[in-house]
């Protein structure tokens, strides 16, 4: 069999049917690009929360407070009360894989200075609290361990707060603003860190002592929460089964017993970040490849086409010694030129819409399997659609193909 005679045979069929050959690849170079660009958001989305969350210090660790069960009725995370000031001293004491370390505790309200107002988030921290989150004081600065002993009623603000309080352009440092009715004395305002991949602005936040944020906001004596720092990633795990030990041991629980806190690091919110963007590329995958299969259907229809308008041809192919298998590869390669060509088209749209779509602001990731995946599936499209009409055309009857009008 003579393969480069057939292609040459399916090539001129096709070249004589120029429009109607485009229109069939049309729904190939659809679903191609479609599936590409689909991967490419959702692998460009993956890794730009990777890098926000890696920004925010992979070796960072959150202790919350747990569900507990009291008289029989289970609280939540937010009226749980676990976590109290001898847990972060008897960690600070005792951990040794432990870099730097703050309580937290935090309220949200309206902040007001003069007529102008605005709602934010006030976290109570100490002074390590900006190196483990990866914060930069840009005027002014950091309030210190005495703020805290001695519960001063200083802040550190973010740029959008400054924005909201100051809008003709003041200087923020040292003016008095109150949070709550409760007034406070602006030492440093912060570097600004826009929004996250996950929409939230970073800049809008007061930071201080969390001492003050405890008596004079809150009126509480536990913590919400911990966070700290390992002394590098490598020892992130190590460090989170020490904090789970000294709580256990500080909270009497027990072997089997469930904990009444939460122990979290940045490595896990982005494996279940990245589980969640997985899921979602597979998703849009699927919706984008559903053009696959209808740019599939357009072959097989065009080849149903293309067998009838050519029955005579195909009769006289057989009359003078044509098998069913040259008849059968004759239609196949043509359906599989159309989807490999629309494969290959479609690919290079795919890559020109993601990086259009990189322009506007939304992350893209082109990578080499989704190409790849493409283009296979594509070519199994085209034989397997292409080959229920191949395969009628090469069983015709050659006398009644010949008679055929």
């Amino acid at each position: 069999m003579d393969y480069r005679n057939l292609i040459k045979i399916a090539i001129k069929a096709l070249a004589n049917n120029k429009m109607r050959g485009f229109l069939t690849m049309l729904g190939i170079i659809i679903g191609v690009a479609s599936v590409i660009s689909m991967l490419a958001i959702g692998g460009g989305s993956k890794q730009s929360i990777r890098e926000e969350i890696g920004s925010m210090g992979s070796n960072m660790i959150m202790v919350s407070p747990g569900n507990g069960r009291f008289g029989g009725v289970r609280q939540s995370a937010s009226s749980m009360q676990t976590l109290k000031m001898a847990d972060y001293e008897s960690i600070v004491r005792e951990a040794s894989y432990i870099a730097k370390i703050t309580p937290t505790v935090n309220a949200s309200g309206q902040v007001i200075k003069g007529a102008n107002n605005t709602p934010t988030t006030i976290y109570g921290v100490n002074p390590e609290y900006l190196d483990i989150r990866g914060y930069v004081v840009e005027s002014g600065s950091m309030f210190d361990d005495n703020d805290v002993k001695h519960a001063n009623k200083v802040c550190v603000v973010g740029k959008t707060v400054v924005t909201e309080l100051f809008p003709n352009g003041e200087d923020p440092l040292g003016q008095i603003i109150r949070y709550n009715k409760i007034p406070m004395k602006i030492v440093g305002v912060l570097q600004s860190k826009g929004y996250n991949t996950m929409g939230m602005d970073q800049d809008d936040l007061i930071i201080a002592p969390y001492t003050t944020v405890q008596k004079r906001i809150l009126a509480i004596t536990y913590i919400q929460g911990i966070t700290a720092s390992a002394i590098s990633e490598e020892y992130t795990d190590k460090a989170i089964d020490e904090m789970t030990q000294i709580l256990q041991s500080n909270h009497g629980i027990k072997i089997g017993q469930d904990n009444d806190f939460n122990v979290r690091s940045q490595q896990e919110m982005m494996e279940t970040m990245s589980s969640v963007m997985d899921l979602l590329t597979v998703l849009l995958a699927c919706v984008a490849g559903i053009s696959l299969i209808v740019g599939g259907i357009g072959i097989m229809n065009i080849m149903y086409v293309s067998v009838t308008e050519r029955t005579r041809e195909i009769g006289l192919r057989m009359s003078i010694g044509a098998k069913e298998r040259h008849i059968l590869f004759q239609f196949l390669i043509e359906a599989v030129i159309i989807s490999v060509a629309g494969g290959i088209i479609g690919v290079v749209v795919g890559v020109g819409v993601s990086k259009i779509i990189a322009m506007f602001g939304t992350p893209t990731l082109v990578q080499g399997y989704s190409i790849l995946l493409s283009f296979a599936v594509c070519t199994i499209t085209g034989i397997f659609f292409g080959w229920y009409p191949a395969k009628k055309a090469s069983q015709l009857n050659p006398i009644d193909a010949i008679r055929y009008e």
